[in-house]
């Protein structure tokens, strides 16, 4: 491993638990329809994508969903589905957080759009504190996994690549971050995120 000067982390399900089958389960009880069209019919596509640049805004995101879902209900119904999706932060993970603060600086990066950051800011400030600077995709107009991405997050935080430890639960983001450079970790959840931080102390002899 190179010389790690920060580490960058992703939020969604490395910080903060996210789990879509609560957006699901909640767009299905507003619209009245079975929870099993949401599975079938919605993905990551153009639009989402789209919305997480912030080229879309969550109306027009909405509008979207509407005509591939097949699904209608009020605004209101689409936004808090939308936000169901938290579950909260790992503690153990906050706790680490703790430990590490003043060590190292800690940034995150995430995919994430407006209506989103919006919630989580707003529930989790408590959790989001141990970070010197989080980027997010629909600000700065460039998402995970493009190369394009991780050069503009490595110079924002004014380190090479290579002493950027970046932990990132999504397989294509990883791969991505290894391409531009970065050391790179995949976990998902609470475990594996200690799991990985551990070991990257016990080579820095902490």
């Amino acid at each position: 491993m190179s010389r790690i000067s920060a580490i960058l982390f992703d939020l969604g399900n490395v910080i903060v638990e996210v789990d879509f089958r609560r957006t699901f389960r909640h767009w299905a009880i507003s619209a009245g329809v079975d929870e099993a069209i949401f599975y079938e019919r919605w993905s990551e596509d153009e639009a989402y994508r789209a919305h997480e640049t912030g080229e879309l805004r969550f109306e027009e995101y909405v509008a979207a969903l509407t005509d591939k879902l097949g699904v209608s209900m009020s605004h209101e119904a689409w936004q808090a589905g939308w936000n169901e999706v938290f579950v909260g932060p790992y503690p153990g993970v906050q706790e680490k957080l703790r430990e590490l603060t003043g060590s190292l600086p800690l940034f995150a990066f995430t995919n994430t759009n407006p209506t989103h950051e919006t919630t989580w800011r707003a529930r989790y400030a408590h959790a989001l504190g141990h970070f010197e600077e989080i980027y997010v995709s629909s600000t700065i107009g460039l998402r995970k996994p493009d190369q394009a991405a991780f050069e503009w997050v490595a110079e924002a935080m004014q380190l090479p690549p290579e002493q950027i430890l970046f932990l990132d639960d999504n397989p294509e983001n990883i791969s991505g971050a290894e391409r531009s450079g970065l050391t790179t970790v995949q976990t998902r959840g609470e475990d594996e995120v200690l799991a990985a931080l551990a070991a990257f102390e016990d080579r820095l002899g902490r």
